[in-house]
């Protein structure tokens, strides 16, 4: 999420070049994907044998900020940083998987994790927390990619979307979302490629449950973030007017409808219609509707009414407390009444959230046939 407005001048000269030929194809920092692509396989180190015939599962979403923590990141107009040692890395990875291990999910989806990422010490997070949770398998789809990202230090950057799962994943794949179109060619080179990430989770006794995961935009002012949600439902009903089950979740940048706040965020201070100004939702207030009326949501419409702050999610103050709802998860199985979680905090026992990311962790169980 990065300007390119201070080294636009120093671009390579070949990059340059090859755009003014018109050379499509060419793509010399990788920062491209196909529209559909398998998507990248994990497996834990050693594995945990999980339910053999499970009757309810718990599933969890949660965007990690990979593994930054409460440290002030320059797009967070809170800071300057753009790096961090592996000891922060590590230490950040150490409370995420804590977390994670209180809840113990059987199905986990994850934004913003890195992989390999100059900023995270070349970490690979994915596989770190296969190796300290009870999930075994994971399939990872990249969201920004790029050999060299040359602003801020921000150097090599891997980083993108999970499905983790207790069972093996089958199927996986990389589903490319619409691109940002009002930035100058250089900086759509550069930007971020959203996805959806679809896999077949192979419960026992069960061929036909599908979890999707998705990261929105979060800074689009084209109607991109729109497109994003669309493509994400439509995913989950080819899935369920397939016959399938489907649980799907990610940050989706967006507000749910009956939202009491829609703009003047406290934490908003980065400049208004700045580079990553996010502070206003307005307009478009009703862009989840459709999801809410076609799942169950982890946390429903009636409740989140009736009081919006114990299910808010977000937010770039850790010294302040969480202030809008970006995190979701909807499925077509049953959800067992009263399982929807936002993991706030922990006032006793358990790990505490918001030290964690900018990000709270949210969460549900649902029922399965015998």
């Amino acid at each position: 999420m990065c300007s390119l407005r201070r080294w636009a001048l120093t671009l390579p000269p070949l990059l340059c070049a090859a755009w003014l030929v018109g050379c499509e194809s060419f793509d010399i920092f990788r920062t491209t994907f196909p529209d559909v692509e398998p998507a990248v396989m994990y497996r834990a180190a050693q594995q945990t044998p999980p339910a053999s015939a499970p009757t309810r599962l718990r599933v969890m979403t949660w965007n990690i900020k990979f593994g930054g923590g409460r440290v002030d990141f320059f797009f967070d107009c809170h800071g300057d940083r753009s790096q961090m040692s592996q000891d922060e890395v590590v230490a950040h990875l150490e409370g995420l998987t804590s977390k994670i291990r209180d809840y113990d999910p059987d199905i986990l989806l994850l934004q913003e994790v890195d992989v390999l990422s100059k900023r995270t010490a070349y970490f690979d997070q994915l596989q770190y927390v296969l190796d300290h949770t009870d999930l075994n398998f994971a399939a990872y789809a990249s969201q920004w990619r790029a050999d060299l990202i040359p602003q801020d230090g921000v150097g090599r950057v891997d980083t993108g979307n999970a499905i983790l799962a207790k069972w093996p994943l089958e199927d996986a794949t990389r589903f490319a979302l619409a691109d940002i179109t009002e930035f100058w060619w250089a900086k759509n080179y550069f930007w971020l490629r959203r996805n959806a990430i679809r896999a077949t989770v192979a419960v026992p006794g069960r061929d036909d449950l599908h979890a999707v995961g998705v990261h929105a935009a979060a800074y689009s002012k084209d109607g991109t973030k729109k497109k994003h949600i669309d493509r994400f439902k439509q995913l989950l009903d080819e899935i369920h007017d397939a016959g399938g089950a489907v649980i799907g979740g990610g940050d989706l940048n967006a507000l749910p409808p009956q939202s009491a706040k829609i703009e003047d965020y406290p934490d908003s201070v980065c400049p208004d219609d700045g580079e990553f100004d996010a502070g206003s939702y307005a307009g478009e207030e009703q862009w989840l509707q459709p999801l809410y009326d076609s799942y169950s949501p982890s946390i429903s419409l009636a409740d989140y009414a009736a009081d919006n702050s114990p299910y808010w999610s977000h937010t770039t103050d850790g010294a302040g407390f969480w202030n809008r709802k970006l995190d979701y998860l909807f499925t077509n199985l049953p959800v067992v009444g009263g399982s929807g979680l936002t993991h706030q905090d922990e006032s006793s026992g358990g790990t505490a959230t918001m030290p964690l990311s900018d990000h709270a962790p949210v969460s549900f169980e649902l029922e399965l046939s015998p």
